[in-house]
């Protein structure tokens, strides 16, 4: 049975009310000062001296009021803004293990389907070995979405050196590239043919093989995800003078401008009612523009609009060329140290 939460906008009205409450509270007792010192005047002011009960007293005490009431609704808004921040917090992580619980059980639950018929059926060997490859996959499944969580963890306390296996080296950037996203493409079973990787990097970079290819698995499996039909991807290299280009563009169904500020935000997740049943966790995209960033390098989004597909830009530091001291800092961190050398795709 599961618990009925509360909703979100009930905490905000929630939390404007008892605002509101003390904003007034505090404006009455203010008023309540100022009108029994003015009226404590009025009774001795035949006693005091002229000067003593200038105006400029009034003044003083009418501007220290509006000083104070400024600092309180200053920090009323403070305080709110704040408080609807950890309430969309909340919400999305909320989100998240919700996504990540349903990821976590559908394969438990086809791995289960499949031992149970095992147990109680006869099955030809065929039927088996097709069983225990579909397991295989599930258990796939669970190992990446296991691993993603973990590495969030790590990127999270920015302590890769401690959690997280390093392998960077020096890798002609044209060659590496088109390895790891001909490798991404035969783990989705995604048609060659409808992938397009056009320029030729004649650079090199210091990248992590790994991590490099997490990026493009990710990229792929969102315009899979998000395209009403199989999707056409093309891939644009462009080396530059001190850092190197990716352009990776779908023709999907598009990223709208209020997504495009929040899509590498953790948990976020882009809802499409003409795609209401894609699965996710709301990491992908987080997960990418830290390793992009851990690289040294920036990722950034941009959309015509619906229906007009997405284009994914990634630049990376030239090695030798920019930021030398932190992609010597990458390659130290890694295992072991190797140079790649020049290959014929260099020109």
């Amino acid at each position: 049975m599961t618990l009925k939460k509360p909703s979100t906008v009930f905490y905000h009205v929630l939390i404007f009310i008892i605002a509101q409450l003390i904003w007034f509270s505090l404006l009455s007792l203010w008023i309540y000062w100022y009108v029994t010192n003015y009226l404590l005047l009025l009774k001795v002011e035949d006693k005091l001296a002229p000067q003593m009960i200038s105006g400029t007293t009034n003044i003083v005490a009418l501007i220290s009021g509006l000083v104070l009431l400024i600092l309180l609704s200053l920090s009323m808004s403070i305080i709110f803004i704040y408080l609807n921040r950890q309430l969309n917090v909340t919400r999305l992580y909320d989100n998240f293990i919700a996504n990540v619980t349903h990821e976590l059980k559908s394969p438990l639950s086809s791995i289960q389907l499949y031992l149970e018929t095992m147990q109680k059926r006869e099955v030809s060997s065929d039927k088996k070995q097709e069983f225990l490859g579909l397991m295989l996959k599930d258990t796939d499944r669970l190992n990446q979405l296991i691993n993603s969580i973990l590495y969030l963890s790590s990127l999270e306390q920015r302590k890769l050196t401690r959690k997280v296996s390093h392998d960077y080296h020096i890798f002609d950037t044209d060659t590496i590239i088109r390895e790891v996203i001909q490798e991404s493409v035969q783990e989705f079973n995604f048609p060659a043919k409808n992938v397009a990787i056009e320029g030729n990097a004649s650079c090199q970079c210091v990248i992590d093989r790994n991590w490099l290819k997490i990026v493009f698995n990710n990229l792929i499996d969102n315009a899979i995800k998000y395209s009403p039909k199989l999707p056409q991807i093309k891939i644009q290299l462009n080396p530059g003078k001190r850092y190197f280009h990716i352009e990776f563009s779908d023709y999907g169904i598009g990223i709208s401008q209020k997504d495009q500020k929040k899509i590498f935000n953790k948990f976020h997740r882009i809802y499409n009612p003409e795609s209401p049943n894609v699965k996710g966790t709301g990491l992908g995209l987080y997960w990418v523009r830290e390793i992009v960033e851990y690289h040294g390098g920036k990722i950034s989004v941009s959309s015509a609009g619906k229906n007009l597909g997405s284009t994914f830009k990634i630049t990376l530091p030239i090695y030798q060329e920019s930021k030398k001291r932190y992609m010597n800092r990458l390659l130290r961190l890694s295992r072991k140290y190797q140079t790649i050398p020049e290959t014929d795709h260099e020109q």
